[in-house]
């Protein structure tokens, strides 16, 4: 069969239009264009995946490093890792944009990272003549940054004791009273352990009721940092014989040689301890013990 003729105008010419309008699909430039994805806050909480690594995780903070903002993303199992804001990210199974989260006043939080309720603008009080003492600098270190808004409140200062060795000498030169109560949180507080028979010499140095030593179970108070804050299921295990914090960074391939390589380990764990959930219960319900007897 011929083709249909072209069709031709009222003078004889083609029109050049051989179907009707209505069946040719003209090229619209808009229609094809590829739709960038939205542009998302990385709001606390927020959970997305990073598309290269199948990460998945909530949002629990945003920084600034290296002249680039970074996201920290926790997983269910309570490990975190870090990404570049920016593409590459999923909400939902849609791609996203991850952007730095607007920033306004800043708002006091409303608790604690001990989980007390925040006071608002409340001066420090005044110290009080009772003490909290504490074996060593991390240990200090840890109770500072989870109860050290609430010990500020409360008047109460807490000491490096330097290891629990001369405890009981100690306690006498303290000369505890009524009104001058002493705290002590120990390592290793563990049925026949040395520490065990100090804490109990240290008590009966005193007299009744100003003195309560109590302690965790763990060899060092790194372990009352929950493993998972720091992608581990448990803390390593040590051989007896070996300096526990260089045996245990050697477990976990970070640098340990020098008292340097341990200093910086201590403040990599220790930023990643946010609020008292970080922290195992055994220390806890001890620390909240101590602050309530000296205080009361």
């Amino acid at each position: 069969m011929l083709p249909a003729a072209w069709p031709h105008d009222a003078c004889g010419r083609r029109t050049g239009e051989r179907y009707p309008v209505a069946m040719v699909h003209r090229y619209r430039p808009e229609a094809h264009t590829r739709r960038e994805p939205p542009q998302v806050p990385a709001e606390h909480g927020l959970v997305v995946e990073d598309v290269t690594s199948g990460w998945v995780g909530a949002v629990v903070r945003v920084e600034k490093s290296g002249g680039q903002h970074l996201v920290e993303l926790e997983d269910r199992h309570g490990r975190t890792r870090s990404f570049t804001l920016g593409a590459g990210f999923w909400i939902d199974g849609a791609p996203v944009v991850l952007v730095a989260p607007r920033t306004g006043a800043p708002q006091a939080p409303a608790r604690t990272a001990s989980g007390s309720r925040a006071v608002a603008a409340t001066p420090a009080r005044v110290a009080r003549a009772s003490r909290i003492w504490v074996e060593g600098r991390h240990d200090a270190e840890l109770v500072e940054k989870v109860w050290g808004d609430d010990l500020r409140v409360e008047g109460v200062v807490v000491e490096l004791l330097d290891g629990a060795d001369n405890l009981p000498q100690a306690v006498r030169a303290f000369a505890p009273g009524a009104d001058r109560r002493l705290g002590v949180l120990v390592d290793h507080l563990v049925p026949g352990s040395k520490e065990s028979r100090l804490a109990d010499e240290a008590v009966a140095a005193a007299p009744a009721g100003t003195v309560l030593v109590l302690g965790h179970p763990w060899v060092d108070v790194w372990q009352t940092v929950r493993p998972g804050r720091l992608g581990m299921d448990a803390w390593p295990q040590v051989p007896r014989g070996t300096e526990w914090k260089t045996g245990v960074l050697h477990a976990m391939g970070w640098p340990h040689a020098t008292q340097a390589d341990i200093a910086r380990a201590w403040a990599r764990i220790l930023g990643q301890v946010r609020t008292y959930a970080d922290l195992d219960p055994a220390l806890l319900g001890r620390v909240e013990e101590l602050i309530d007897f000296v205080t009361a």
